[in-house]
């Protein structure tokens, strides 16, 4: 199972271990440049996740003047640790692109204590391995703004991946944008169990469409959702990536990962000697997520409306995450004045008010 996040409830922790020496290949100097590999989920055609990993690869390429390797389609589990380990063999930097790869990373870093890892999405760190992800919530949110003033039935809908937090913080934040400026709108929520299979990402979206709602947003890797959506008069937005190129009448926006320069500042520190571990969480504010420019069917008035929120976000005059928060059963989960704290964002299980689904257990 392709999990990015692998159960609800988790919050952001480090996890560090006592190191046992073992044989492996010594980093790079300030001299020359790391031999870095990357494992991905995904093909990187998919148009969104494994894509924008790519082109961050390639901003690398381009900006240090090196060649990185790749592995993609590679399962989580027992093949991950294999291809993993066999990268690390012969590279310095090996950034692994899933949450689903945590554990097999962190394994492999046990054995290579002098290769750095670095992995997106998790939760677990070692001396010579670092997270990196960032908080794509707040474009979720400014999706919602965009969906909330376009639809005319007042239910949006959403096809999720995994009913895992990194799925239900972006349902509800994009409730919430939508709800800031349309009080009567709805999300209604349906699962595929999938990150990539766009056969079965179509019949979900058909499935939300069937039941009303004129505007969706996936939380998936490929533009299928907004492909259908296009074709039944809907509007929809995708996840990753820009995705005007598939239904530029139907594009709505959604969340753009940006990951060239956060890989250029990993890999010039390790070659300088300079890296250390970390959990890295960007933002709007560094760029690591932004907003794909919204589609050309949304009015000037409405992508005023989005701007000005962006502003305040990058700002950081705009939580998200700002209570009064109820969820689906009427209960405060964040009282006026406060705000979720990020661990708890990060290991969100519950739905906000105005959110239609539920969170299999």
């Amino acid at each position: 199972m392709k999990l990015r996040l692998l159960t609800l409830g988790l919050t952001l922790a480090a996890g560090l271990f006592a190191l046992a020496s073992c044989e492996s290949k010594p980093v790079a100097t300030a001299a020359t440049n790391p031999r870095v590999a990357f494992v991905y989920i995904g093909p990187p055609g998919d148009g969104g996740y494994t894509y924008q990993h790519d082109q961050g690869r390639k901003y690398l390429e381009d900006t240090m003047g090196l060649k990185a390797d790749t592995v993609e389609n590679v399962p989580e589990g027992a093949d991950a640790e294999r291809v993993i380990t066999d990268l690390a063999s012969n590279h310095e930097v090996v950034i692994t692109t899933s949450f689903g790869y945590m554990d097999p990373t962190l394994n492999v870093a046990k054995k290579f204590p002098k290769v750095v890892f670095l992995h997106c999405s998790g939760y677990k760190t070692a001396e010579n391995m670092g997270t990196y992800f960032g908080k794509n919530f707040q474009a979720s949110y400014l999706a919602g703004i965009a969906a909330g003033k376009m639809t005319k039935k007042n239910l949006l809908g959403y096809v999720g991946a995994f009913p895992i937090p990194e799925v239900i913080y972006n349902i509800n934040a994009f409730t919430l944008g939508a709800q800031s400026v349309n009080p009567k709108v709805s999300v209604s929520v349906v699962w595929t169990n999938t990150w990539f299979d766009p056969a079965q990402e179509r019949q979900a979206a058909i499935s939300v469409l069937d039941k009303g709602a004129d505007v969706l947003l996936a939380y998936q890797d490929s533009p299928a959702t907004l492909q259908v959506a296009a074709e039944r008069g809907a509007m929809a937005g995708g996840n990753d990536s820009d995705m005007t190129k598939y239904a530029p009448k139907a594009y709505l926006t959604n969340a753009v990962w940006n990951w060239g320069p956060f890989y250029v500042k990993a890999v010039t520190a390790v070659k300088n000697g300079s890296w250390k571990t970390e959990q890295y969480l960007g933002d709007m504010a560094d760029g690591t997520v932004s907003l794909a420019p919204l589609g050309e069917s949304i009015p000037a008035d409405v992508k005023a409306l989005v701007a000005s929120a962006q502003d305040k976000i990058i700002k950081g005059e705009l939580d998200v995450f700002a209570g009064p928060l109820k969820d689906q059963s009427g209960a405060e989960k964040v009282a006026s004045g406060a705000s979720l704290a990020i661990g708890d964002v990060l290991g969100m299980n519950w739905f906000v008010a105005g959110v239609v689904g539920k969170i299999p257990q």
